[in-house]
C-alpha cells in the first residue's frame, strides 16, 4: 500500500531527532552542547548559522532536556503584545529568528534574562554582530552552527527514504545531498519529491531529469551576500579567472541584484587594477551600462567578460594606496592653505593680495610641463603616489620619474 504523505506531518518534522544521539551535524559543538546538557542550569543561548543546519533542532533538544515548561515562537509571527500574553508560568522560550525583532523589542528580554525569570533559546541566521544588539548579546552564549556536509545530508536522506518506505541507491542519496546545498530542510523537500517519481526513474540520472531546478537561496541580508561579493574581489585581485567566474555564478543563481555585482567590479578595476591597466575601469563602467541596457539573464555575459578580463588584468593598487597616504596626511596634520600661485585671483582685492603670481602655465612649455611647486610650503617634496614597474603603469612611473629628478 502506498503511503499517503500528504496526510501527514511534514516529513522534515516526522523524522526530527528525539534525542542528542539522532541529532546529525555540528560535531565542533558536541563537547559544548554535552557540557550545556549537564550542567546546574541551562544558560540562555543564540544559535547562529546557515538554514536547515539543526538550530531549532537543538533547541528543541536542550528545553525538552531541561523539564522546564516551555514555548516556541517565530519572531516574524509573534509580536511583543503576543508574547506577553503567552509568557506567564513560562520558563524557558525558544525563539525563532531573532534578528527579525527591531533593536528596540530586543530590549524586551533583558530584564527578563537579568533577572533569571527566563532562560532564552533563540535562533537567527544573520551575523549577530549586527543584529543583535550588544546589550542582548551580552547576556547569551554563542553557537555558531555550520551547514552539513554531503556525508551528513546522505545520512538524514537514508532516515527520511526509510520514512518514506523508498528504496534509493548510494548514489541517488549523494546526488540529492549535493543538491541540497548544505540545508536538512531542502533536502528533505527534495525526497518528498523523489517519492512522487516512479521507482524507475530514482537513479542519479532520472532524477536529474526529473527534479525541480534548485533554487539556490542567496540571503541578500545576512552573510552570504558579502561572503561571495568578497570572494569575487579577492578571486580577481588574485587573477584567477576561474574563481572569478565562480563566485559572480554565485551570486547570480542565488539572486543577486547584477548593479551590486558591477559596482563591486567597477571598484575593483579602480581599487586593485588601476593604473597597471588603464582600460580595466573604463570596462567595467561599460558592463555596467551594458547589464542596464542588456538586462538579466544575458547580462551575465558582459559581466563574465568584464571579471575575467579583470582577474587577467595587471595589479596595481598605487592609486588607491596614493590617496589613503594623502587622506592620513589631512586627517593628522590638518589641511594647509593653498598655494598663492595656484589660487585664482578672481577680484582686485585678492590679485593685490598676490593670487595667481608667478603660476606658469604648462602649455606654454616645452612637453607640457613647467618647474613648479603644487603642494603647500609645509609639505614640500612629500610623495603620496608611488608607482610600481609593470602594465601600464612601468611607462606612466617612468615618465613621472623623469619630471620628479627635473624639479630636484
Amino acid at each position: 500500500m502506498k503511503l499517503e504523505i500528504t496526510e501527514k506531518q511534514p516529513l522534515a518534522d516526522r523524522i526530527r531527532p528525539k534525542d542528542l544521539d539522532e541529532f546529525v551535524g555540528q560535531r565542533h559543538l558536541r563537547d559544548r552542547i554535552e557540557a550545556i546538557l549537564h550542567s546546574k542550569r541551562l544558560p540562555s543561548l543564540l544559535f547562529f548559522g546557515p538554514p536547515g543546519c539543526g538550530k531549532s533542532t537543538l533547541a528543541m533538544l536542550l528545553a525538552q532536556a531541561s523539564g522546564k515548561p516551555f514555548i516556541r515562537v517565530s519572531a516574524p509571527e509573534a509580536g511583543l503584545t503576543t508574547l506577553r500574553r503567552r509568557l506567564p508560568g513560562v520558563e524557558l522560550l525558544i525563539l525563532d529568528e531573532l534578528h527579525r525583532f527591531s533593536k528596540a523589542q530586543q530590549d524586551f528580554f533583558l530584564p527578563l534574562l537579568e533577572s533569571g525569570d527566563m532562560i532564552l533559546l533563540a535562533t537567527t541566521t544573520e551575523n549577530p554582530s549586527f543584529s543583535v544588539t550588544n546589550q542582548l548579546l551580552s547576556r547569551l552564549h554563542v553557537l555558531r552552527f555550520r551547514p552539513l556536509d554531503r556525508a551528513e545530508l546522505a545520512d538524514i536522506a537514508r532516515r527520511g527514504a526509510a520514512d518514506l518506505e523508498m528504496k534509493l541507491s548510494d548514489e541517488s542519496l549523494d546526488l540529492l545531498a549535493a543538491m541540497a546545498g548544505g540545508d536538512a530542510r531542502v533536502l528533505l523537500n527534495l525526497l518528498e519529491n523523489v517519492w512522487a517519481i516512479p521507482e524507475d526513474r530514482r537513479d542519479p540520472e532520472g532524477l536529474k531529469q526529473a527534479l525541480p531546478e534548485v533554487v539556490i537561496r542567496g540571503d541578500r541580508d545576512a552573510d552570504s551576500h558579502y561572503e561571495l561579493a568578497s570572494a569575487l574581489i579577492k578571486s580577481i585581485r588574485g587573477s584567477d579567472p576561474d574563481a572569478a567566474l565562480y563566485y559572480l555564478a554565485c551570486l547570480l543563481e542565488s539572486g543577486e541584484d547584477p548593479r551590486f555585482v558591477c559596482r563591486r567590479m567597477i571598484i575593483a578595476a579602480s581599487e586593485d587594477i588601476g593604473l597597471a591597466d588603464v582600460q580595466a575601469l573604463g570596462l567595467a563602467v561599460a558592463c555596467q551600462q551594458a547589464v542596464e541596457f542588456v538586462g538579466m539573464p544575458e547580462g551575465y555575459i558582459p559581466m563574465a567578460e568584464t571579471a575575467v578580463y579583470l582577474a587577467l588584468a595587471p595589479k596595481s593598487n598605487t592609486a588607491y594606496a596614493g590617496y589613503k597616504n594623502a587622506q592620513k596626511e589631512i586627517r593628522h596634520n590638518g589641511l594647509q592653505p593653498v598655494p598663492l600661485h595656484l589660487r585664482n585671483a578672481s577680484t582686485v582685492l585678492q590679485k593685490e593680495w598676490g593670487y595667481g603670481r608667478g603660476y606658469k602655465y604648462p602649455h606654454s612649455f616645452p612637453g607640457g610641463w613647467a618647474e613648479q611647486d603644487y603642494l603647500p610650503a609645509e609639505l614640500s617634496g612629500r610623495q603620496f603616489y608611488f608607482a610600481k614597474d609593470h602594465g601600464d603603469e612601468a611607462r606612466i612611473g617612468a615618465w613621472l620619474a623623469k619630471y620628479r629628478r627635473q624639479k630636484k
